[in-house]
């Protein structure tokens, strides 16, 4: 292990105080969908960059971990919606333990969202429909990139885009991946985070029991 020495930076020093204001039980709402509808708009509302920006965390059956950031692109009464390829790392690994967990760390306003819960993939025409949406290059990007898979070099990545802007110019209608598309997460558990001076931060967690949400305050 490398020496510290007076020039290298001290993480251990890094200190910040949250201010805000507290959160209190009464001012959420009932479920936890329409309460991250609130914090998403007023995180959106703050101008931050990606807001929509997510840290994915999946594992394989015997339990060995993997995150990754990815971008959300739908949420409503039933889940969260994200894209990628199903061949991917991500993708094999909720294919076979669908258990995941997505956290939205949104800095800036000292806020934090925490789902876990279980993936599984959306229908093709809600795959379609989105992919439809997407700028041209990155419907091509779809198919250039094998996602996870290992490649000898950017060149080779960069011919496979080119030979694929050949084959479908700006204007074509270019076909879905089949190996492409989405996966909803269905929430279990939802954590609101809410920073505060002390480390007296607000924890307030969402947790689904049959069909009802219970409300309760963590310790931070």
């Amino acid at each position: 292990m490398a020496c510290v020495t007076d020039q290298d930076i001290d993480p251990a020093m890094m200190r910040k105080q949250y201010r805000s204001e507290i959160v209190h039980e009464e001012s959420l709402a009932g479920e936890p969908m329409e309460q991250f509808a609130r914090w998403f708009q007023q995180a959106a509302d703050s101008h931050l960059f990606e807001p929509n920006a997510m840290v994915v965390s999946t594992a394989t059956p015997d339990g060995r971990p993997s995150s990754r950031t990815v971008l959300l692109k739908q949420f409503d009464s039933r889940g969260f919606v994200f894209f990628t390829n199903y061949a991917s790392r991500k993708g094999r690994e909720l294919a076979e333990n669908p258990q995941v967990a997505l956290l939205f760390p949104w800095h800036p306003i000292a806020r934090q969202v925490i789902v876990t819960g279980t993936a599984a993939r959306i229908g093709r025409d809600e795959t379609a429909a989105y992919f439809r949406s997407r700028p041209h290059g990155s419907q091509l990007g779809a198919w250039a990139s094998e996602q996870s898979s290992v490649i000898g070099s950017r060149a080779e990545l960069d011919r496979r885009y080119a030979e694929l802007a050949e084959r479908y110019p700006e204007g074509e209608q270019v076909p879905v991946p089949p190996e492409w598309g989405g996966l909803r997460v269905v929430p279990q558990e939802v954590e609101f985070w809410q920073g505060h001076e002390n480390r007296l931060h607000d924890r307030l967690h969402y947790v689904l029991e049959g069909e009802k949400w219970r409300l309760e305050r963590l310790c931070p």
